[in-house]
């Protein structure tokens, strides 16, 4: 390499947090054979390590911000508040993994390697720059969970949840390079800036029926990442039959790296074109709302339940993004820091009492949990009220910046049928309060273990998290405001 094109220590600097996160998951890939089965939980304690690792690496970067490697990563507050964001919930996903992988007996050096990789991809999709760069990050991500999804390979569930998911993935990426490679053809470019420079060039602009179809096409490939509608269908099947740690982990982490690149792409190089996608995000984020909430009301698996409220929290970030303005894209940002928190929160109770086999996922099955176990049925309350947005909650922040943003962008339409649809969803959360307390301790939560100490942290971190972002929003609502790529 000719030293003009040798990285520079800044460049490095800048992309430390994905270096430490490959090298740390190849090192549990060769540890794993020397060690495998006399200390297994130790490559969920290295995991743990790396992630904080990067975490403060992604801080330090921050303190000199700027492109990397010719402009295709970016590191600013955008970026930093994704990789932090996503690298908490890989963390809280590990946490909840210990008794689980015990539980069912499964190997845990390659499950936590592939938690690393993914979490590579999604600091690459949250950093990137440039199409080539996201549609990578996207796929180191994208196959390294893939495979979580199947990683108990006896359980035929999780074999046609990984199946579904790789199947249907790939479909909808092929429709995201599609998408890439007419916007090549009529820019001359996959620089996010270098797009938003042309398109907005109205005497070199390219056809808009074109760049109409290249938007339209990105955003199928995007939509089926977020499981935003009607792209929606894999989530539920895909969730319900993943192990339960790794539905919380793909339900929060993936999810915000992928609305990260959803928001960097369409608030930056298709900014100017608003007027045309907007249409298609306001119908996705109102299918997305009504989709999901609608067919939570009749689930009986609480991991279903859960899937179908996911879509639904999709179409809330979606009404954001078609606010298309700077306040819906930091609502936005806030939103997904709340819906991380609660949604990883009340996967882990769902995995703490699924029990063995995972048998136990019916709304009955947690029947008077609250007697039971008062502690766990008081943390999962405190996500159940986040879900519905009740105050003193981060969702309910979280509801209220989006629905303003929609009001300022005069969306008004939008915003109603958005808190309908909030109303209707309080009564699936607070069907699961009905049977937790109301209900007598039934066979299923009278065999519920104590929690552990990785289980008891996956649950406490999230719910001190809720409330936080429900007491003193302000903070993170200024970082986001002042991180924000619109217009860029």
């Amino acid at each position: 390499m000719p030293a003009n094109m040798a990285p520079s220590s800044a460049e490095i600097l800048r992309f430390l947090p994905e270096i430490i996160l490959a090298v740390m998951g190849t090192f549990i890939m060769v540890l794993d054979p020397l060690v495998r089965g006399k200390s297994p939980k130790i490559f969920g304690h290295i995991s743990i390590l790396a992630m904080l690792a990067a975490i403060g690496a992604s801080i330090f970067a921050y303190t000199n911000p700027g492109p990397a490697f010719s402009g295709m990563l970016m590191v600013d507050g955008f970026a930093t508040f994704f990789r932090v964001l996503v690298l908490g919930v890989g963390i809280l996903a590990v946490l909840s993994s210990y008794r689980f992988l015990d539980r069912e007996r499964a190997d845990t050096g390659e499950y936590h390697a592939l938690i690393l990789f993914s979490l590579v991809g999604q600091c690459v999709m949250v950093t990137a720059n440039e199409l080539i760069m996201i549609f990578i990050g996207l796929e180191i991500s994208s196959i390294a969970t893939y495979v979580l999804a199947g990683y108990l390979r006896d359980d035929k569930r999780a074999n046609e949840a990984a199946l579904k998911y790789f199947l249907l993935g790939s479909f909808a990426t092929a429709f995201l390079l599609y998408g890439v490679a007419i916007i090549y053809g009529i820019t001359g470019t996959t620089n996010l800036s270098a797009i938003r420079a042309v398109l907005s060039n109205t005497t070199t602009a390219p056809a808009g029926a074109v760049v109409g179809a290249a938007v339209a096409l990105m955003f199928v490939g995007l939509a089926f990442k977020v499981s935003g509608a009607p792209f929606q269908i894999w989530a539920p099947d895909v969730y319900q039959g993943a192990p339960t740690p790794v539905t919380a982990f793909m339900s929060a982490g993936p999810k915000a790296a992928a609305f990260a690149v959803f928001l960097r792409i369409f608030m930056t190089a298709f900014e100017t074109v608003g007027t045309g996608w907007e249409p298609l995000v306001w119908v996705s984020a109102l299918l997305s709302m009504t989709i999901g909430n609608f067919a939570a009301l009749v689930q009986q698996n609480i991991k279903r339940m859960l899937a179908y409220s996911s879509i639904a929290h999709a179409g809330y970030v979606l009404v954001a993004l078609a606010a298309r303005s700077e306040i819906g894209t930091a609502a936005a940002m806030f939103y997904l820091a709340a819906y991380a928190m609660m949604n990883v929160g009340a996967f882990a109770v769902v995995a703490h009492l699924s029990g063995k086999g995972e048998r136990r996922l019916s709304l009955n099955d947690f029947a008077g949990l609250g007697v039971k176990q008062p502690l766990t049925a008081a943390l999962l309350t405190i996500f159940l009220l986040s879900f519905i947005g009740v105050p003193l909650t981060g969702g309910f922040f979280g509801k209220f910046y989006i629905f303003k943003a929609a009001l300022q962008s005069n969306l008004v339409w939008l915003t109603v049928l958005g808190l309908l649809n909030s109303a209707v969803a309080a009564y699936y959360y607070l069907r699961i309060l009905v049977v937790m307390y109301m209900h007598e301790p039934g066979e299923a939560t009278l065999a519920v273990e104590p929690l552990s100490f990785g289980l008891s942290a996956a649950l406490i971190l999230p719910a001190i998290g809720t409330f936080v972002l429900g007491i003193f929003p302000s903070a993170l609502l200024q970082f986001a405001d002042k991180s924000s790529i619109f217009g860029r």
